[in-house]
Formats: structure tokens, C-alpha cells, sequence
């Protein structure tokens, strides 16, 4: 298997596996060890699921088992389980914003910063004197 793809190792999948929903209808699930190990080294790696290597099976499986099981809860419930915490800290928060970068471009328009009137859309430029 591959040198660089995340596998689950016999006691990460000992915790995890009896957390996973049983007895649901619909098609039979393919093997979950190898999906689950796909959706963690994807979300470690930050790649598109389109790019998911192979030998975690198709990326659409990886994908649709991600997205289903995370509008049903499923990960929640196993983070939860396993944390034994929900993750959500209700103590109050903070945003440090001291670095915020515009693109070079987000300055004006062409010609540099300087506003003409005429130059922003839908203004009216004054009327001219006739003398």
C-alpha cells in the first residue's frame, strides 16, 4: 500500500468501530476501515476529494460516506464518544485580525487610488458651465 496514505491502526479502529451505525437499509457498505482511513487522510492532507488516492477506493465513495455521515451526526457522535467532550467551547471567544492582506489590485481603479466622480458607477457628473 502506499508509502505516504494514512491507515488506521488496529487499536484506532478498535475504538471506532463499534461507534458506527449497524442496520441501516440500503446498499451494503464497502469496508469501512479502508473509507474511514481515506476521510482522514484527506481531510489531514486538504487535498480535493477528486485527488483521493486510489487505494482508499473510489473518491466519490469517500466523499458521499464523508457528507452523509456528517449531515446524520455520525462524526459527532464518534468524536464525542471518543473525546468525551462535543468540542464546542461556550466560554466566550476571540478573532485577532492584525493581519489582513488586500490583493494589489483591491486599491482602485486603473491609475491608482485617486477618485474622479465621474469615475464610480452611476454617479452623475456635475453639469458644465457654458460660458
Amino acid at each position: 500500500m502506499g508509502k505516504h496514505l494514512y491507515w488506521l491502526s488496529d487499536s484506532e479502529w478498535g475504538k471506532i468501530d463499534p461507534l458506527l451505525p449497524r442496520g441501516r437499509r440500503g446498499a451494503h457498505r464497502v469496508d469501512d476501515r479502508r473509507v474511514i482511513s481515506g476521510i482522514i487522510h484527506m481531510l489531514k492532507t486538504g487535498a480535493r476529494w477528486r485527488d483521493c488516492p486510489p487505494a482508499y477506493g473510489p473518491y466519490t465513495t469517500i466523499y458521499n460516506r464523508y457528507h452523509r455521515w456528517s449531515q446524520q451526526g455520525v462524526w459527532f457522535a464518534v468524536f464525542q464518544a471518543l473525546t468525551g467532550s462535543s468540542g464546542v467551547w461556550s466560554g466566550g471567544g476571540a478573532v485577532d485580525a492584525t493581519h489582513i492582506k488586500a490583493h494589489r489590485s483591491a486599491s482602485g481603479a486603473k491609475g491608482g487610488t485617486t477618485h474622479r466622480p465621474s469615475a464610480v458607477r452611476g454617479a452623475v457628473a456635475p453639469p458644465r458651465s457654458t460660458r
